[in-house]
């Protein structure tokens, strides 16, 4: 028996296959194995073996090993229907691999576009004659590292049945929309397992026996093929009775197809890309353009060289540490990685290398840069290309500064929309934030650090827009609408009024509809981080703060004096705006490690939320107490998952214990809760609905289940009903009605919220001006009336395509 050691094939987060969100996978049909959500895009060889099949659209690739394992490896999820693009195979079938050799590179951000989910199985697909043994699932782990064994050998108890009796023959037409790929080849294999007969499939001169995925996948069939079914056994007949209806029932994917995304043609005038980041703005067309950055090739004495590089490589060093240290979020986190190139050891011996060989200073740290990136310059992976930009940004500082110019010397009008090929990080943090509203490049990809940053200061931009947006006249003036995709040059005059009314409605203030109704956007926070970026985007106020931010990641639980100090500077930067408290929520997707919990079978039916004070009275106390001690005017406490009102009367009792007076409200995450909103409404100060929970315990899927995640939507119906009952609950008490869940950071389902009646709604940041858009578009009136029909339907699909159409279809939604 042999002991194989299988390396990652892929960098990214290690799980089971069977957490995949794809039943062929998640449960095994196609065997067992592991997934990968990659963080890059390069596969590597996992093991020494051979290619058995590459598949004709180059999203997967099946390896067999010495002992005879075979491994699948399908790079995401219904892959195969993108038809190749976006990704490039490096090995034919029949090439023998070693470990490390590269497989497969695939174009992150083109496939995440169109694909399912970029999640990737590594399976054995002839588990029965071996064994897979893995490392600890849940971690992150670094392609080439060991992360498992495959165990067995070719002599190990496995194949076909005896094929016994007369030959039963069928004919078929195969009508999987992509042909037998993996996931019908999967279902076949499944399929013919269920039977004792040998059943082999033919089409011309190629055969394959059904019970193995990889044999049907090698013989390339398409849609539309005739195939030939044999079968011999006892149960020959019945077993291709069942394959022949699979092969005629084909294969529904539920995909939303790339076009969706912008379904509409462009007009001559329109340039269309990918959002980095939501939002409408009309300004005036301006090319970025940048600086010379022209070095000398050769220097002055090698000693003179390298104090110039020293000196220069200290002024860029000086101001990269201010901006990690004054900046927030994104802006700091790459000043930071930034600095990691700026002291890198190897970059730094290069450059030394060229000015031994008597290169100017500046030119040897191009050179040295180039060589360092050559290797990502032409990659297909924008992952790697934006390391490339990195290591230009950095050259580009460190020549900027020996040679002592300014980073950017342009005059910036207000209101500029800035068009670029593109955009270097240290570029944009140099620009006036209060004169340019829009970005769009030509180049780029929505996770590059330039869209982060520019994510992370609130400006509406679009990427990957393509070369005509060179040809966009200097001064033109220019509709970015960054929501749906599109760049409009030099836009009509009643789209320059709806744009100015939407984007004026997009950066702050108070939240009208179109007929004058009031909405206040509150923010759902994770920590004093996020209050800067709330502002930034107007939040009225922090409808959650999620106080497990205190607990996780860390050995031991705070102290009420840490957790008091912690509220307390949360509510100085929020004030004089309201801040909601949510006790601490935890157990069942949000385990903590030094908190014992009972044994629980479902820990998310279990002690979660107030009923930690079942097991644990002294934690929730000490939480209390601290939230007692914070001053404020607009300090409240919300409860989560209670289910009856005894738990809200018994923490009313511990709170008025410790100070009086404090506003106390509940969140509706139960159907339990909603049932008795209006008990609930009697007694508490305020109600706060969760979405998130109320929609997985009202349909009974776990929301962490990945075979049901796409299936848990907020605005079923039936979530929608019990939302329903309790704002009517609400209003009959004179109580307010929040919602602080995901759906409250959808405009649509902002839309549907607003026509059931809540005006208070709490999102994450950066949806907020979203969010406040899709308010402006609408009247309350048209929202209420499209709550009522929403209520009637059956199912969360319907009720999306009912929102959408009021979002979209009325004349004052379209931009254009």
């Amino acid at each position: 028996m042999s002991r194989v050691a299988v390396a990652a094939p892929l960098a990214g987060w290690l799980t089971s296959v069977r957490e995949v969100p794809d039943p062929v996978f998640a449960e095994e049909m196609m065997g067992s194995g592991i997934a990968i959500d990659p963080v890059d895009g390069t596969l590597i060889a996992p093991c020494d073996a051979e290619i058995l099949l590459v598949a004709p659209t180059q999203h997967s690739v099946t390896l067999r090993l010495a002992s005879g394992a075979e491994l699948l490896i399908h790079v995401g999820l219904e892959t195969v229907a993108l038809e190749g693009r976006g990704f490039r195979a490096h090995v034919r079938d029949g090439d023998r691999v070693s470990v490390g050799d590269l497989l497969i590179s695939f174009d992150m951000d083109a496939v995440a576009l169109e694909a399912k989910s970029l999640v990737t199985p590594i399976v054995l697909t002839n588990a029965g004659a071996f064994q897979w043994s893995t490392e600890p699932f849940n971690r992150l782990v670094r392609a080439g590292e060991t992360i498992g064994w495959i165990e067995g050998g070719i002599d190990s108890p496995a194949g076909e049945p005896a094929a016994t009796g007369d030959a039963v023959t069928r004919e078929a037409m195969i009508r999987f929309e992509h042909g037998l790929h993996a996931r019908p080849a999967a279902r076949i294999a499944d399929c013919a397992k269920r039977f004792s007969s040998n059943v082999t499939l033919r089409i011309g001169d190629k055969t394959a026996s059904a019970r193995s995925p990889v044999a049907v996948m090698a013989l390339n069939a398409r849609h539309g093929d005739r195939v030939t079914l044999s079968a011999t056994g006892a149960d020959a007949a019945a077993s291709l009775d069942a394959l022949v209806a699979l092969l005629d029932a084909g294969e529904v994917v539920h995909r939303e197809p790339l076009a969706t995304k912008n379904a509409r043609a462009l007009a001559a005038n329109e340039i269309g890309g990918v959002c980095a980041l939501p939002g409408t703005a009309l300004g005036t067309a301006k090319h970025w353009q940048r600086t010379s950055n022209d070095a000398p090739e050769n220097g002055d004495d090698a000693d003179t060289e390298r104090s110039a590089l020293m000196a220069a490589k200290a002024s860029v060093r000086s101001r990269l540490e201010s901006v990690s240290g004054e900046a927030a979020g994104p802006a700091s986190e790459i000043a930071q990685a930034h600095l990691s190139l700026l002291d890198d050891e190897e970059l730094s011996a290069a450059a030394d290398g060229e000015i031994a060989r008597g290169r100017s200073g500046g030119r040897a740290w191009q050179l040295a840069s180039e060589a360092a990136a050559e290797a990502f310059r032409h990659s297909d992976n924008p992952r790697l290309r934006e390391r490339v930009a990195d290591l230009d940004d950095i050259s580009r500082q460190v020549v900027a500064a020996l040679q002592g110019s300014a980073a950017n010397a342009l005059e910036f009008d207000e209101n500029t929309i800035l068009l670029a090929d593109e955009l270097l990080p240290s570029e944009l943090l140099t620009l006036p934030r209060d004169r340019i509203i829009g970005l769009a490049t030509s180049g780029g990809g929505p996770t590059s650090h330039m869209a982060i940053i520019a994510a992370s200061f609130g400006i509406p931009t679009l990427v990957a827009m393509g070369p005509r947006l060179a040809d966009v006249a200097e001064g033109t003036r220019v509709l970015l609408d960054a929501t749906t995709g599109v760049l409009v040059v030099d836009p009509d005059e009643a789209a320059r009024a709806r744009a100015v009314a939407f984007a004026s409605a997009s950066i702050g203030g108070a939240s009208v509809t179109r007929d004058g109704e009031r909405v206040r956007l509150l923010a759902n926070l994770g920590g004093l981080r996020d209050v800067e970026a709330a502002l930034a985007a107007g939040a009225e106020g922090c409808g959650l703060l999620r106080t497990e931010f205190l607990f996780l990641d860390r050995s031991e639980g705070p102290s009420p004096d840490e957790q008091r100090g912690a509220y307390q500077a949360i509510a100085d930067a929020l004030e004089p705006r309201p801040l909601t408290i949510r006790t601490l929520d935890i157990g069942g997707d949000k385990p903590v490690p030094y908190i014992r919990f009972p044994d629980e079978q479902n820990p998310a039916l279990g002690a979660r939320g107030v009923r930690t004070h079942l097991f644990d009275p002294q934690l929730i106390g000490e939480q209390l107490r601290a939230i007692a001690e914070v001053d404020g005017e607009g300090v409240k406490v919300m409860l989560p998952m209670v289910s009856s009102v005894g738990e809200l009367r018994a923490v009313r009792e511990r709170l008025n214990a410790l100070r009086g007076g404090i506003t106390l409200g509940v969140m509706v995450e139960t159907p339990a809760a909603a049932l008795l909103a209006d008990a609930f409404a009697a007694e508490a100060d305020f109600l706060s609905i969760g979405s998130n929970d109320l929609a997985q315990y009202t349909l009974a899927m776990d929301r962490t289940n990945p075979l049901l995640a796409a299936a848990i939507d907020a605005l079923h119906p039936a979530v929608l009903r019990l939302i329903a009952m309790t704002v009517e609950a609400g209003r009959k008490a004179g109580k307010p009605v929040s919602l602080c869940g995901s759906l409250a950071s959808e405009p649509i389902g902002a839309l549907v919220l607003m026509g059931l009646g809540i005006r208070d709604l709490s999102a994450v940041p950066a949806a907020l001006p979203a969010v406040r858009q899709a308010i402006a578009r609408v009247s309350a009136s048209d929202c209420r009336r499209m709550a009522e029909q929403a209520l009637t339907m059956e199912t969360a699909a319907e009720v999306r395509a009912l929102a959408a159409d009021l979002l979209n279809g009325s004349g004052e939604g379209d931009l254009r």
